[in-house]
């Protein structure tokens, strides 16, 4: 199986993306987690690959070959949405299949939330809904801190 890296120009950053599989197969976008990157997806991506799916696995902005802009603002939510819907649009895709783990859940809950006509199914590892979570850091003073 062979893993096709290239450079993505999205939200004014540039994401390091690797892709695999048919390019006419059902689209399935994967989101890494803190601190991880694309690598961090290698033993599904060829589980994918062999259903007939078209994986894309970006770098998320700030990790290993995507661009990091400088300040704390350049990591807010909203943009790290935006360039997920950048890369969506990049690659001419109207709606994929969305699974965030860990931060990249995050990201993919809100994506989600935010733009459900751009998700056909959202697939969520390791962090529960939004709601959920803002009600559990209410209660929770130690795990706000942290």
């Amino acid at each position: 199986m062979e893993l096709e890296h290239s450079y993505i120009e999205t939200n004014g950053i540039r994401l390091h993306v690797v892709q695999a599989g048919p390019k006419s197969g059902t689209p399935v976008l994967l989101l890494h987690g803190f601190p991880e990157y694309y690598y961090g997806w290698r033993k599904q991506i060829p589980a994918l690959v062999e259903a007939g799916c078209r994986v894309i696995v970006p770098d998320q902005r700030g990790y290993n070959l995507s661009d990091k802009p400088k300040g704390v603002k350049a990591y807010a939510i909203h943009e790290l949405v935006q360039d997920v819907i950048g890369l969506i649009d990049a690659l001419d895709y109207d709606k994929v299949n969305l699974v965030g783990h860990d931060w990249g859940a995050g990201v993919a809950w809100m994506l989600g939330i935010w733009h459900p006509e751009r998700v056909h199914r959202l697939g969520i590892i390791n962090v529960p809904h939004p709601a959920v979570m803002k009600r559990f850091l209410q209660r929770d003073l130690e795990q706000l801190r942290r």
